[in-house]
């Protein structure tokens, strides 16, 4: 494997690390959107530029979830599983 596909696995897991984890506080919402971003990169280095467009939109989407959520209190976000 060389590093650009590397780079591509990796982004592509941690956005469905961080999808997983949304539930448990804004901040996975963001680390979302900065795996989307990572993912579109790779999309569009790779080569496959629509790839690299629907990753965009996703993290603008995630973005601006971020962006609109409220900080939960602490005691509720210890309490998601």
């Amino acid at each position: 494997m060389d590093g650009l596909t590397v780079f591509g696995a990796a982004a592509v897991t941690a956005m469905l690390a961080f999808y997983a984890l949304e539930r448990r506080g804004r901040e996975f919402v963001l680390a979302f959107a900065v795996a989307c971003i990572a993912s579109s990169v790779y999309g569009f280095l790779a080569g496959t530029w629509p790839f690299g467009v629907i990753e965009a939109v996703w993290a603008g989407v995630a973005a601006r979830r971020w962006a609109t959520a409220k900080a939960r209190p602490a005691t509720a976000q210890a309490r998601v599983p």
